[in-house]
């Protein structure tokens, strides 16, 4: 399993539980994707499995920051360090 989810007070938590390679970036962007579209969430939290997470995960965290931003829907990082949310800002602007 790649990613798990939760649905609480308007805020759609996935949790990321392993760094992604080239191999599933794309199934987990989809599968964020999916549960955005499905639960229309007033906010996305995202749970990542290293302060410093691979390239790939970086990718699908920047896909996923991009829809949620065309949706007007907050995305923020959780257990991200600094360096990793000003990249997915830079990345995702």
């Amino acid at each position: 399993m790649l990613i798990s989810h939760a649905v609480r007070h308007d805020a759609l938590h996935v949790t990321l539980h392993r760094d992604l390679d080239v191999t599933n970036r794309a199934a987990a962007a989809l599968q964020i994707q999916a549960l955005v579209q499905e639960h229309r969430p007033g906010r996305v939290v995202i749970a990542v499995p290293a302060a410093d997470p691979s390239p790939a995960t970086l990718s699908a965290l920047a896909r996923a920051h991009r829809m949620c931003a065309g949706l007007g829907v907050p995305l923020t990082l959780s257990g991200a360090s600094d360096r990793t949310r000003r990249l997915l800002d830079a990345n995702s602007a």
